[in-house]
């Protein structure tokens, strides 16, 4: 007859140990869990292609997997460095054409306008606001287009802070993509050992989570660029540039 298992102080200890250990081992991961995650996702997304790669190459995995981790990065990094060039670009020439056509006489032009002399005039009649001046107007717009030249400077300041952040935590996906896609038959059969489940019930899982990673990045892919496309026409359609503000 088995007998049981008596838990003394030492006992707890251990286990308070290993509790201890276990949270510190996450907030030391914390930081890069987002990063991981999506590693596993874009390794999913990723193998067919790597695997194409690796029937090309069967002997040499180190650089298969390395071959993938550079196609991703063309596929994602390229693009939005473009975005990112005419979003500046293109609020830098606003801000040059707002001061331009301010300092030039075309806030001027419409406050001449007969149909907005009349609509100041009645405004100016009915309303209990103070007068509005049109050259009060003008001085405001003049100095907005003035100032908004140097807050762009110093929004362009953030956003490539911010994508310094991006491109680290992109790096470090990466690097555990590489070893995701490079080590991909182990760490199945690892998966598969830990998982007290039979096979069947162990390929259904992995399905599982396979089909729905992917149809939830290509969901959020397409509907991105149904947005893009929709608002890219609005803003042809209105004349301004298909990029602006990165619409």
């Amino acid at each position: 007859m088995s007998q049981k298992l008596k838990i003394n102080s030492s006992h707890w200890v251990l286990i308070i140990a290993l509790l201890a250990a276990g949270f510190a081992c996450f907030l030391l991961v914390q930081p890069y869990i987002n990063s991981i995650v999506m590693a596993f996702i874009i390794s999913l997304l990723m193998f067919p292609i790597h695997e194409w790669l690796e029937n090309k190459l069967p002997k040499h995995k180190n650089t298969v997997a390395f071959l993938s981790c550079v196609i991703l990065t063309f596929i994602i990094v390229i693009p939005l460095l473009f975005v990112f060039a005419a979003i500046v670009q293109q609020g830098s020439l606003f801000s040059q054409n707002v001061y331009y056509w301010v300092t030039h006489g075309g806030i001027q032009t419409i406050f001449e306008h007969p149909i907005v002399l009349k609509g100041l005039a009645l405004v100016n009649t009915y309303l209990p606001f103070d007068e509005i001046n049109p050259q009060d107007i003008a001085q405001k717009v003049g100095e907005f287009a003035t100032t908004f030249g140097t807050n762009l400077v110093g929004i362009s300041a953030k956003i490539l802070g911010d994508a310094t952040n991006f491109l680290m935590d992109f790096f470090l996906m990466l690097f555990v993509l590489f070893f995701l896609l490079r080590d991909h038959d182990k760490i199945i059969t690892a998966i598969r050992h830990i998982l007290p489940l039979s096979r069947s019930q162990e390929d259904k899982l992995l399905d599982e989570v396979e089909q729905v990673s992917k149809s939830a990045v290509m969901g959020s892919f397409l509907t991105a660029i149904a947005q893009g496309l929709a608002g890219g026409i609005g803003m042809w359609l209105a004349g301004f540039p298909g990029l602006f503000w990165g619409t």
